[in-house]
């Protein structure tokens, strides 16, 4: 049974690579607008917002900060950890200048944990 659940996880991942590529072919940050890329394990929840033209990130935050998760329920992979992370990466761009970006959610579907980066980004003035 195991050898099922582990083919299974692999077709997953496999989806959701040609699904993260298929959307790289069509979303690229500049330096007017950079892309808020984001990523989730089972553990963390991670952002960042690059700029694909120079190559370089430019803010960044996940749950697994320590100062960062102060006050939060919960574990360090939930919505409300999320959008704390979207608040974070949202606060540190606009010290660096950054007022609009693109969303890149990685290949994963607008729900739950990447929904919530995305609203505690907008809360804290991100544009997409």
């Amino acid at each position: 049974m195991s050898e099922y659940l582990a083919k299974r996880a692999r077709a997953k991942q496999a989806r959701q690579k040609r699904s993260h590529l298929r959307i790289r072919s069509r979303i690229h940050g500049t330096a007017a607008r950079p892309r808020l890329a984001v990523h989730k394990s089972l553990r963390y929840v991670y952002a960042q917002v690059i700029d694909d033209q120079s190559g370089r990130t430019i803010a960044q935050a996940n749950s697994g900060e320590s100062g960062l998760m102060n006050g939060v329920e919960g574990s360090s992979s939930s919505c409300a950890a999320a959008t704390k992370v979207g608040e974070a990466v949202a606060e540190r761009a606009k010290e660096k200048g950054v007022e609009t970006v693109v969303f890149d959610r990685g290949g994963s579907i607008y729900h739950g944990k990447i929904k919530a980066v995305a609203d505690g980004a907008r809360e804290k003035g991100l544009k997409f």
